[in-house]
């Protein structure tokens, strides 16, 4: 029987000639194989989507916020369209009535919350450039975007307001306005006047525009709808630009792509907002609800509450990141080992029957009826009982929690690639198609996909198994970074957008994604190490939670700093009679000498080369994270800040082997 596949070539591959690398051929989803989806009648920009949403489904639930009564918090409250959409007429005309005119910047600043859509809202019905201020990066890159972007006027979250304040006087010269999501004191609102700058409340805000009433500008598909900065893992962060086009174009290529799915968002779907809508993830994927009439419900900002806002609202759609997701399969691990031996036993039957029944191709709901309804429906009510579809993206799914989530979470998991500079979605796997665990899947149905050699990392795009630099073609991409001509001419090339990331086209079309095409440097002997797909295979290591490899062209082998996994190293030390709490078995030799083995053993196992193992290793018992300036707010590791945070155990290490 011929395997699926689920792409389609559009043109063929190039050979290498006048110094550029060969290319492979271009490949688009199946399920465009006539053509992309035309453009959604109507639809010309973001405002567009929310506009006619809201005449359409004027009396459903669109923005719902959890009550605060007694100190608790309580059921959702909602706001309908037709309320919210007042609102934002409100709101837009109290932005005009500040001076500010179409075209003009508007920052926002601060966690998802009611205010921030309608905030963003108000921008896009008049035209304005919707800036997102980085609620995880500290005053410094509040002071630059508010800078860079020449922002007038921005939203920001009450508690922030202290951030917004140090980012003075420099940001007074741009930023003439500001908006509290809540309430103001006197003291602020003083302090802001001594910059020449004006502090409202929301409400107070809100009634500027009251006896006033601004024509919306016509908006054009090209017009730029939003900068949005990519805090990168060097240097400042850059803006990028997109259109009101890259969204609407990816809304339809959505739409079309569950259509075909059978799984189409309807104006019944419930979202949970809590990926930043500083992101562009974040952002589309609202985007993609407000346009179908669906209800979005804020979190509360913590993420040790997230499972109870999830139980509350109980939404149809959840996005999240690894990390999330990671945590949610941790804790239901340690549900499922505090059991009995016969809940466990029970447990491990059912998982593993249904498992082999969806590798063998039934759906996830036909796969076992009884072991979701007898065992799995505690997983499926956790979750609020309603999730049909969980999406991951930002970061790599682990396989084996996409795999357990896939069986018992009683919904399709799907993993999803892309950028800001693609406008999020590039490529997303499939419902009930098990073979594409670990893979993020064909491309979505609105843009040519190809692989472009990269010979000084040996991946060829044109070899029996193709792996090359994933470059992206389409609607959906960015406009350029602002300000940053040259920037944006290393990455656009020929109209295709060089990703950085190295893929592999999998049999089927699905694209894995196993390596960083700048994270390459060389050893003292002249060796070539690609780090992050070294990274992928020790991170195959229970005994790790995370692990970041650096080596160097002064040395001749890599060192690792590791997160060790709690639990195992407490097993590792109960077995091996070695006694301490967990950051004391962090400094122990012997628990370093158990893990540096545990990562040479995969080492060799996946046959790395003698140049690629771990010589030595550092165990740190607190997780990277962006509070220590070592990961970005996607969670990617910002490798120059790791080094210097670093550095001192770096030195240390190469010094021990070299006495």
């Amino acid at each position: 029987m011929e395997p699926k596949k689920f792409i389609v070539e559009v043109e063929p591959a190039i050979e290498a000639k006048d110094g550029r690398p060969s290319m492979g051929p271009v490949y688009r989803s199946v399920f465009a194989k006539d053509g992309f989806p035309p453009p959604i009648d109507g639809l010309d920009s973001c405002w567009d989507v929310f506009r006619l949403s809201a005449e359409k489904y004027p009396d459903n639930k669109m923005l719902g916020t959890r009550e605060f009564v007694d100190g608790k918090h309580g059921k959702y409250e909602w706001l309908t369209y037709k309320q919210v959409y007042d609102k934002v007429i409100q709101a837009g005309n109290s932005i005009r009535a500040c001076g500010v005119e179409p075209g003009g910047k508007c920052g926002i600043y601060g966690v998802n919350c009611a205010e921030w859509i309608m905030s963003m809202e108000a921008c896009n019905a008049h035209g304005l450039y919707c800036i997102p201020l980085y609620d995880t990066l500290g005053a410094n890159a509040v002071e630059f975007i508010i800078c860079h972007a020449e922002v007038k006027i921005a939203f920001v979250e009450e508690k922030k307001i202290p951030e917004v304040i140090k980012a003075f006087p420099k940001a007074g010269e741009y930023l003439k306005t500001i908006v509290s999501f809540g309430q103001v004191t006197p003291e602020q609102k003083e302090q802001i006047k001594n910059f020449g700058s004006a502090l409202h409340s929301w409400d107070e805000f809100l009634s500027l525009g009251k006896d006033k009433n601004f024509d919306l500008p016509v908006k054009k598909k090209t017009d730029i709808c939003t900068i949005m900065y990519t805090s990168g893992t060097t240097g400042d962060p850059k803006g990028v630009l997109i259109s009101n086009n890259s969204i609407v174009t990816l809304i339809s290529g959505v739409r079309h792509f569950l259509d075909c799915n059978n799984e189409s968002l309807t104006a019944n779907d419930v979202y949970l907002s809590f990926l930043p809508l500083a992101h562009i993830f974040g952002r589309v994927i609202e985007e993609c609800l407000i346009h179908h009439g669906g209800s979005i419900g804020f979190w509360r900002g913590d993420v040790k509450l997230l499972i109870e806002d999830i139980g509350e609202l109980k939404p149809t759609i959840f996005c999240a990141v690894p990390r999330v997701l990671e945590r949610i399969y941790s804790g239901l691990q340690k549900k499922i080992n505090s059991g009995s031996f016969l809940q466990n036993k029970l447990f491990n039957l059912a998982y593993s029957y249904k498992l082999r029944n969806m590798k063998g191709g039934s759906k996830h709901e036909e796969a076992s009826v009884l072991s979701d309804k007898l065992v799995f429906t505690k997983v499926k009510q956790g979750l609020g009982g309603r999730v049909r579809i969980i999406l991951s993206g930002a970061a790599p799914l682990a396989p084996h929690v996409e795999s357990f989530l896939k069986v018992v979470a009683c919904c399709h998991v799907l993993q999803g690639y892309g950028l800001t500079e693609t406008c999020a979605g590039s490529f997303v796997s499939l419902p009930n198609e098990m073979n594409m665990v670990g893979t993020v899947g064909p491309p979505v149905p609105n843009l040519d996909a190809r692989l472009e050699s990269v010979p000084e990392m040996n991946y060829d795009a044109l070899s029996s198994t193709p792996r090359g630099e994933i470059c992206i073609r389409g609607d959906t991409l960015f406009s350029g970074y602002y300000k940053r001509e040259d920037l944006t001419k290393e990455v656009l090339i020929d109209g295709w957008f060089h990703t950085g990331d190295i893929g592999e086209w999998q049999p089927d079309g699905s694209m894995k994604v196993i390596d960083r095409k700048k994270n390459i440097f060389k050893l003292a002997q002249g060796e070539y190490v690609a780090v992050e797909n070294l990274e992928n295979v020790y991170g195959l290591v229970p005994a790790v939670d995370e692990v970041w490899v650096y080596g160097n062209s002064f040395e001749s082998c890599l060192v690792a700093v590791v997160n060790p996994n709690k639990s195992a190293i407490e097993k590792w030390a109960r077995s091996s009679e070695v006694s301490g709490d967990f950051e004391s078995l962090c400094n122990n030799p012997k628990a370093k000498e158990y893990i540096l083995g545990e990562l040479n053993r995969i080492g060799k196992e996946k046959k790395l080369k003698g140049f690629e193992m771990i010589k030595a290793v550092e165990l740190d018992p607190v997780p990277f994270d962006i509070e220590r300036d070592l990961l970005t707010p996607t969670l990617k590791k910002k490798r120059p800040q790791m080094l210097k945070y670093y550095q001192s155990k770096i030195d240390d290490m190469y010094k021990n082997m070299n006495k």
